[in-house]
């Protein structure tokens, strides 16, 4: 019989740019179903958006660790939203992240797909990294569109899991940049206001 509690993990992330470059970020990770970015795999993101971030209203979406949307913050974003369904984990995240950014930093703890049912907008980065055998990438990308959470010339980071197709996204979005690292495809994806 398993003892309670074995499947639960500590662990850290670093922010590896900005103004708050090198604080790390702690959570425990009850489940096992917790997979912050990379910080390689971040490092090329934020290499790709560092002359947008300035000033952006980011979109945390499936937050986990809360580490993208720190990194933008970090990186000069005006605000951001974390939206995460766990509990704990969004204790966790107010705890770390309100001493750090204040007011500029809004944790929702809720789904997301029906959080975006409610949520206004625009945002000029949203980032969807949700677990990568739930399904939740399309739906979640179908909705930002739909709901007309999206600035125009806006911006949608999406991982996946390499293996498999990548998640279908709205007509009139524009892959930016790609790049496969390990079991991971990240893409970047520009909003066409035309499409």
């Amino acid at each position: 019989m398993a003892k309670p509690g074995n499947n639960t993990r500590k662990g850290q992330v670093r922010i590896i740019g900005g103004a708050q470059r090198g604080r790390r970020l702690h959570f425990v990770d009850q489940g096992g179903d917790l997979r912050p970015s990379s910080d390689r795999m971040r490092e090329t993101l934020f290499n790709w958006l560092q002359f947008e971030l300035p000033g952006m209203a980011v979109l945390d979406l499936f937050a986990g660790s809360g580490v993208l949307a720190a990194e933008a913050l970090s990186r000069g974003a005006a605000s951001a939203t974390v939206v995460e369904k766990k509990r704990e984990r969004c204790a966790d995240l107010s705890h770390q992240l309100k001493p750090l950014f204040d007011h500029k930093v809004r944790v929702e703890c809720a789904d997301a797909l029906r959080w975006l049912e409610r949520a206004s907008g625009p945002f000029d980065l949203v980032f969807v990294d949700p677990p990568y055998d739930l399904g939740l990438a399309e739906p979640a990308c179908a909705a930002l569109q739909a709901r007309g959470l999206l600035a125009d010339n806006g911006w949608v980071y999406v991982e996946s899991r390499r293996q498999q197709p990548a998640p279908a996204v709205p007509a009139g979005w524009q892959l930016h940049r790609e790049k496969s690292s390990g079991e991971i495809r990240a893409c970047l994806y520009r909003i066409n206001p035309a499409g």
